[in-house]
């Protein structure tokens, strides 16, 4: 069999001030006019289209609600970067990129405009979903992506499981239809930070039908990490031919890492018997067996990048998972 040579197959591994003091006068109210004007005129001026306003300001919002120095204003768009996403001359195929989130808001101001451009410089025919989680309970990266599945709608045909702190750095990477099994793009070859073989996260291409094959992903990693290594057994319990990019010179310097270095207790701390039954095979678990609300669902434009956020609450079976909360 002849394999494409963008992917190889893989075996399986205050200051005071006077201006207003005193009497107030019609000259004084006059002059604080138009220094007001010149000010709104001069920042006007000074920011991008102001199409970013909505997206960022509501950012802003959470994340002062969050107790969280305000993330700054994204960077101002490139004039072709606001191109449609979804020309159908691109092909038959729509990727569903799904990016599963909590809290990382200048992670993604800058990676929706980013991927936006990316792959509309690739034409690739695409929609960016955010899936937000809104609950107390631990981060669970498996259950968003499930999430993100179901709820990508019936225009999308494949997806991608991507990470919001990895940008593609080389335009040979390949985000098109995977038809012969799952493509694997953040490989172990390329990756700054993995480098085992059955690594399978980061970037992880799929079409809907292959993702449904193997149930999804396991909803008992709560926490970080973990669920791509099980994700990994389900595709060879699916017998699927895992592919990853061949051709790429660029080794680690592949990729652009923008991770937030911040320690989140809550998401990274291994509490409990978690340590044990998370190196466990879920053989039922997945798609089937997923329980979440949708709270909304928000279309938003960032530097002139469409994005749909779904706000998103998981519940948990404590019974089961314990250690989906920190205590």
């Amino acid at each position: 069999m002849m394999y494409s040579s963008r992917r190889k197959p893989v075996l399986y591994f205050k200051e005071e001030r006077r201006f207003l003091s005193g009497r107030c006068t019609v000259y004084k109210l006059f002059g604080l006019c138009m220094v007001l004007v010149l000010a709104s005129l001069l920042w006007m001026q000074l920011s991008c289209s102001g199409d970013m306003s909505s997206a960022s300001l509501e950012v802003r919002h959470v994340a002062q609600q969050q107790q969280q120095p305000p993330p700054p204003p994204p960077p101002c768009p490139a004039h072709d970067q606001a191109a449609t996403s979804d020309d159908p001359t691109w092909g038959p195929h729509k990727l569903a990129l799904i990016v599963p989130f909590r809290e990382r808001f200048e992670e993604l101001l800058v990676f929706v405009p980013y991927m936006h451009a990316f792959l509309n410089k690739k034409k690739i025919r695409h929609r960016i979903f955010i899936i937000n989680q809104l609950d107390h309970y631990r981060f669970n990266r498996a259950s968003l992506i499930n999430v993100g599945f179901l709820e990508s709608g019936n225009d999308t045909d494949y997806l991608a499981m991507h990470d919001v702190d990895l940008l593609p750095q080389n335009d040979a990477l390949d985000y098109g239809f995977p038809a012969d099994g799952p493509f694997h793009v953040a490989s172990p070859e390329l990756h700054p930070l993995y480098h085992y073989k059955t690594y399978v996260g980061g970037i992880l291409l799929l079409t809907k039908a292959h993702y449904h094959m193997c149930n999804g992903m396991s909803n008992r990693f709560w926490g970080w990490g973990r669920e791509d290594d099980e994700f990994y057994r389900r595709l060879r319990k699916a017998e699927l031919q895992l592919f990853r990019p061949s051709g790429i010179t660029t080794g680690y310097k592949t990729f652009l890492h923008i991770h937030d270095p911040a320690w989140r207790k809550r998401d990274q701390k291994r509490v409990a018997s978690q340590k044990q039954e998370q190196f466990k095979v879920d053989p039922e678990g997945g798609l089937s067996n997923l329980r979440y609300q949708v709270e909304s669902r928000q279309e938003l434009t960032i530097s002139g990048a469409p994005c749909t956020v779904i706000n998103t609450k998981l519940e948990c079976d404590q019974s089961q998972t314990p250690w989906c909360i920190l205590g």
